[in-house]
């Protein structure tokens, strides 16, 4: 049974929720769920832009159906092949083999390599500025290339001033029920989400993302139709600022973040120290075990907050496994711009503190506070001064 919105008189949302998947991409925790957007078009030709994941197929189809009414699919406009958008395409296209392919050069590439040659398709190739009239409306195709994939092309309505936005502005979570972002309390209810989705989705591609903001600032936008989340008609200048904000590696907070490891809980310790201090200076400070939290909230807070304290025990002459990971995905995600400090633990050799170091070594405009906080075993008496000195040292930098 069909279960579709309108987002205009002749645009349809025929996406779905899918509240059962664990794991988007493998890697990233969905509590919340996710949605995969759809849009149909009826317009003199008819248009589906993306499909969607297989896990949604059968709903997808009864709402591509319901749409059509008995008229045929004219166009699908492909503009990123991630499965979580293309896994539908084949069997979109065996039902209305008619259908003409819309999509850069690099996407038909890629059609070959996922699908072969078992379905027939018809491909029209098209780059930056190229348009496709359908009767009232005329659209033209903006190359955004690494946001997040590199044949990704994104499409913008002339006629209603609608982008058509891939993977970009989009969130995690179900939509259940809402398609609007006014429909709910964006800011206060989904902008962590969206915050975690950027930064570990397209965090890396920062420039990437610059120049597509820049080519969207030329063009009025009435409606943002991401292929994840929430579609934006009102107050699209507040995200925007946002996007502009994790694109530039700006912090929207001017505190600190402590990220910790502990196997014994005297790291912990040391590290719920510092927090204390911090916070008699008035500064905001948050907190995440990375041996208990999802490493994508970690990465998302680190590029939330103008600080950064890592503490963590050496294990095996080397970082403590969760930590390493944290760092080599903040390393992977070019995070840049900040003021970092580091407290280490060890029995024997304590040697963790310079390794971390090293990993942030190579990021740009890091701003390291060299005195390490260097625990053995357990916090000594007096070292509650060299926590209080580290603390100091934070504020003098904010």
């Amino acid at each position: 049974m069909y279960c579709t919105r309108k987002v205009a008189d002749d645009l349809i949302w025929v996406g779905a929720d899918d509240r059962r998947l664990a794991m988007f991409e493998g890697v990233y925790s969905v509590p919340r769920g996710v949605s995969y957007n759809s849009y149909l078009l009826l317009d003199e030709k008819t248009v589906v832009f993306d499909t969607v994941d297989h896990a949604v197929e059968k709903t997808f189809l009864e709402n591509v159906e319901h749409g059509l009414n008995g008229r045929t699919l004219d166009y699908l406009v492909v503009q990123h092949m991630e499965p979580d958008h293309s896994a539908t395409i084949r069997t979109l296209l065996m039902l209305y083999p008619e259908a003409e392919v819309v999509c850069s050069k690099k996407t038909e590439g890629m059609l070959r390599q996922f699908f072969g040659d078992a379905v027939k398709m018809n491909i029209k190739v098209v780059g930056e500025g190229d348009t496709l009239k359908t009767g009232k409306h005329e659209f033209t195709f903006l190359a955004a290339p690494m946001v997040h994939w590199p044949e990704v092309i994104v499409t913008y309505d002339l006629t209603t001033k609608t982008l058509f936005s891939a993977d970009a502005f989009g969130t995690f979570g179900a939509l259940n029920g809402a398609l609007f972002a006014d429909e709910v309390d964006f800011f206060r209810d989904y902008l962590d989400e969206a915050r975690r989705y950027y930064t570990n989705i397209v965090g890396k591609y920062g420039v990437q993302v610059q120049a597509l903001l820049k080519k969207a600032a030329t063009v009025e936008i009435k409606t943002i139709c991401p292929l994840h989340g929430f579609v934006w008609r009102e107050n699209i200048g507040a995200y925007l600022e946002k996007y502009q904000k994790w694109s530039l590696y700006e912090p929207e907070v001017n505190g600190v973040m402590i990220a910790y490891a502990s196997v014994y809980g005297n790291t912990e310790n040391a590290a719920n120290i510092l927090a204390c201090r911090l916070r008699d200076k008035g500064i905001k400070t948050t907190m995440f075990d990375v041996s208990v939290a999802e490493t994508s909230e970690v990465v998302a807070a680190s590029f939330q907050y103008s600080h950064l304290v890592f503490a963590a025990p050496t294990y095996n002459g080397g970082i403590f496994i969760k930590m390493d990971e944290v760092l080599r995905d903040i390393e992977a995600h070019s995070l840049k711009n900040r003021t970092v400090a580091f407290m280490e633990n060890g029995t024997w050799a304590v040697t963790c503190g310079k390794q971390m170091k090293e990993i942030f070594a190579g990021l740009k405009g890091m701003n390291i506070i060299e005195d390490t906080v260097t625990i053995k075993s357990a916090l000594a008496d007096g070292q509650e001064a060299q926590i209080e000195k580290l603390a100091e040292a934070i504020a003098e930098t904010m």
